[in-house]
């Protein structure tokens, strides 16, 4: 890892800085010295410009300077020598062998923890059919933020929310009772028998062309859903039953995502304990809502809409103003309606004063699964029959930061979420609620055929946009299959012995790599065109090709043990009796090397700029540069028909830790190595 000398070379330049020039120690311009990676090896391996920055205030030329501070830096662990370049960068050359010796030696740390707890929603799929494709890209970016978050030392606590009481598990349960005319039980035996969630998938399609057929009939919507939030009804418990087998479904569908949870947060607990009507006091003490008495929202308690919160949601009645609205009106947010109904921002509000801990006000808690490894799946409760005792639960919410992951169409609700949260004085808190945003998931034309939908809709676009609601979608589950057979037969063809339980293994290591990695290596403001052959390519920027690159390292050593006794124990421990000119002289070859070295070290401010900037593509490219610049060292140098005893064991040192850099940073992904491909 490469931070701590970072913040070595930062602490001893402002040293060195306040020392010379007598400035303070909080002058602005030590407080983030900027460290670089100089373009080649020869150069240094870390850059400070620093001297620029000090020029105008001392009127002095940033050569002077560069050199007034790289005599005044003395000696520096880990550091070979300093050197003032002529154009005013303080140059840093690593001791190499020094810093390959020690990683390879000493576990890595994580980061300074961090004080308090960040909370990370994501997932939050609706109850009420399977999980689709759309769903694979939140979950992917949230589970892989908080393997982020909690590589760099930090708490985290991933909660899945689950809107058990929404129009969604509504519409299904008038499926049932009014197309299909089932009782309870009938939908009991139903989901014993069949994939429970692709049968409600068709379902709600049908439901959806019902309405459509009469719109009279969202009615009977209208009434399920009172039904539903009044409880104790044969409508609110199949409702109720509903969303438990379908979140089970989905807890089983992003198991094999490698994607687990802390907490689930249902919306009906929300609701059965008063959260929101805890929350409603608090915005009418402030202020922050009022009762309008007059226009088109009279009797309506609104909120205020600051100017950077407007726009957005158009798709939801309840999330954006409307452009027949007056002025004013417009800059109106309905929170309750005039029938006393709260919108779902509402709701949202009172969640996130939760997640803050600034409620006052609490869930009771139950075990919903006991997870792989030791971890429980926790669900809340609001009774307190079936729960377990306060002080037997972990401590959930009173977080120090939320970040919710939501896609962009939400952005106007979160936004809104934020201003609520300032109006009640929680400054802090609304300047920690992060809104992790990114856009939606189509279908390349070639990979919505070869899914069995007809592209001509879009046939004059260049993907094709898939509709849940309509059940022209992908379920991820189909997607994780079909991928899962079409690696099973690359490895195959590769593997002819290989056992078929084994083969199989491989394949669905091979699957999940091709939809995490292509998940997460877009900007994620772009719009994702999926494509199978993409994702699964062992040769191009893909999951499978960064897992075959680990692979290959691994086959190293399994050869280098055959053929010449060494594991990478011994290589490590023979590195200290090895002359290091290998590594260490200033030659293209040893520049090579150690440039693999480098470069692996970079992970964890790799993964530092993707939480400052949100944006885990970050972390994708490095990984897939990273193997590229592995491969093209395997190609160039031998290790295993190397004669020189001190190359080889330095070569081969240099892949122990591209390997376990390289196997860290896929697991950041959620990706596994296979054992081979």
């Amino acid at each position: 890892m490469i931070l701590p000398i970072h913040q070595i070379v930062r602490r001893r330049m402002a040293d060195a800085v306040i020392q010379l020039y007598n400035l303070p120690a909080d002058d602005p311009v030590l407080a983030a010295i900027p460290v670089e990676m100089p373009p080649r090896r020869a150069l240094g391996d870390l850059a400070v410009p620093l001297a620029f920055e000090l020029a105008r205030r001392l009127r002095k030329a940033p050569r002077v300077i560069a050199q007034e501070i790289a005599g005044a830096l003395g000696t520096i662990e880990g550091v070979s020598r300093i050197e003032a370049a002529p154009n005013g960068y303080v140059n840093f050359f690593l001791d190499r062998a020094a810093f390959l010796s020690a990683r390879l030696t000493t576990p890595p740390a994580a980061s300074a923890i961090v004080e308090g707890k960040t909370i990370v929603e994501h997932t939050a799929i609706n109850p009420n059919k399977a999980a689709h494709i759309g769903h694979l890209r939140n979950a992917a970016l949230g589970d892989s933020f908080g393997r982020l978050l909690v590589f760099s030392g930090r708490q985290v606590e991933i909660q899945n929310y689950i809107d058990d009481t929404g129009v969604q598990v509504a519409d299904v349960a008038v499926g049932f009772q009014e197309l299909e005319r089932l009782s309870l039980d009938d939908v009991r035996r139903i989901a014993d028998t069949t994939r429970f969630d692709f049968h409600c998938w068709d379902l709600y399609a049908r439901v959806t062309e019902w309405y459509e057929e009469d719109k009279t009939r969202l009615k009977i919507r209208g009434a399920a859903l009172h039904a539903i939030e009044h409880g104790g009804n044969p409508t609110a418990d199949m409702a109720a039953f509903i969303a438990d087998r379908i979140v089970r479904r989905h807890l089983e569908t992003m198991r094999r995502m490698n994607i687990g949870y802390d907490l689930l947060t249902w919306e009906g607990d929300i609701l059965r304990l008063h959260f929101w009507a805890h929350a409603f006091e608090f915005l009418k003490k402030t202020g922050a809502v009022f009762l309008q008495s007059e226009g088109r929202l009279k009797g309506c308690w609104v909120m205020k809409i600051d100017d950077d919160a407007e726009g957005g949601g158009p798709d939801d009645s309840d999330t954006a103003p409307d452009d027949s609205e007056d002025a004013e009106e417009r800059r109106e947010k309905v929170i309750v309606r005039s029938d006393g109904t709260v919108t779902y921002v509402g709701k949202d509000m009172a969640y996130q004063l939760w997640k803050f801990g600034l409620l006052g006000k609490d869930f009771h808690y139950r075990v919903f699964e006991n997870g792989t490894g030791g971890r429980q799946l926790w669900s809340t409760s609001s009774n307190s029959s079936n729960a377990v005792a306060s002080e037997s639960a972990p401590s959930f919410g009173r977080a120090s930061w939320v970040c919710n992951v939501i896609d962009t169409r939400q952005s106007y609700l979160q936004k809104l979420v934020k201003q609520a949260l300032a109006a009640l004085g929680y400054d802090q808190q609304a300047a920690h609620s992060v809104h992790y945003a990114y856009e939606m998931v189509a279908l390349s034309h070639a990979t919505a055929r070869e899914l069995g939908y007809d592209p001509n809709e879009d046939a004059d676009r260049p993907f094709v946009e898939v509709s849940g609601r309509k059940g022209l979608g992908v379920k991820a589950d189909d997607l994780l299959d079909r991928l899962t057979a079409k690696a099973a037969g690359e490895v195959a063809k590769r593997n002819p012995d290989q056992p078929a339980d084994e083969a199989r293994r491989v394949a669905e290591a091979i699957a999940v790599a091709a939809v995490r990695y292509f998940m997460v290596k877009f900007s994620r403001g772009k719009v994702i065109v999926f494509d199978i052959d993409e994702a699964l390519s062992f040769e191009g920027e893909s999951g499978p090709y960064l897992q075959y690159a680990v692979v290959r390292a691994n086959n190293i050593f399994n050869k280098l043990e055959e053929r010449a006794g060494l594991n990478e124990a011994t290589v490590i421990g023979a590195l200290s009796s090895t002359p290091a000119d290998v590594l260490a002289a200033s030659t293209d070859e040893a520049h090579d090397l150690w440039g693999l070295v480098l470069e692996a070290a970079r992970l964890d401010e790799v993964v530092d700029q993707a939480i400052r900037t949100l944006e885990l593509s970050v972390l994708a490219k490095y990984a897939f540069g990273l193997a590229q610049a592995f491969n093209a060292f395997y190609h160039r140098y031998q290790i295993l028909n190397e004669e020189r005893r001190d190359a080889q064991i330095w070569r081969a040192a240099a892949v122990a830790y591209y390997r376990a850099q390289m196997t860290r940073a896929l697991a950041l992904m959620g990706c596994t190595v296979p054992q081979r491909m």
